[in-house]
């Protein structure tokens, strides 16, 4: 059974697919952003997530109106060094994961119970795996 957030704990994250997901209205992503809502969770998403949704076009105003809503993570330095440490501890190839892991690295420093919504959730579940942590502790991953 799931362990339920106390109000102002914890976060809601979304990659690229659960970023456009929010923008067309998702039932998935609704029904988590509500939660979150509901449960004073912050959302965030990483800002190299942008280059993935954003295209410089007048479609990007739906994407736009979320990213107002949700807070942005920059990409650090340290962030992009864990990434690839992340990459290379689940044997995935940098070329073809490397925002995946730089948003599963972003993921794994927020604030609990953290709920990922992702269109990728095997390849996410193996750049945040954390078998020394508590299996109520873990990132809780949604596909959409």
């Amino acid at each position: 059974m799931a362990r339920r957030a106390e109000v102002g704990v914890g976060t809601v994250v979304l990659d690229a697919q659960g970023v456009v997901e929010a923008a067309q209205g998702g039932s998935i992503v609704r029904r988590h952003l509500e939660q979150a809502n509901g449960r004073g969770m912050r959302v965030i998403v990483s800002a190299i997530t942008l280059a993935e949704v954003l295209r410089g076009r007048p479609t990007d105003v739906s994407i736009h109106r979320i990213l107002a809503k949700i807070v942005q993570i920059p990409v650090t330095p340290e962030r992009a060094r864990r990434a690839g440490e992340l990459l290379g501890a689940a044997r995935l190839d940098g070329h073809t994961h490397a925002i995946d892991a730089v948003v599963a690295a972003t993921t794994l420093e927020q604030e609990r119970p953290v709920v990922l919504l992702t269109s990728d959730p095997e390849d996410m579940k193996r750049l945040t795996e954390q078998p020394e942590v508590d299996q109520r502790d873990r990132i809780a991953i949604f596909q959409v």
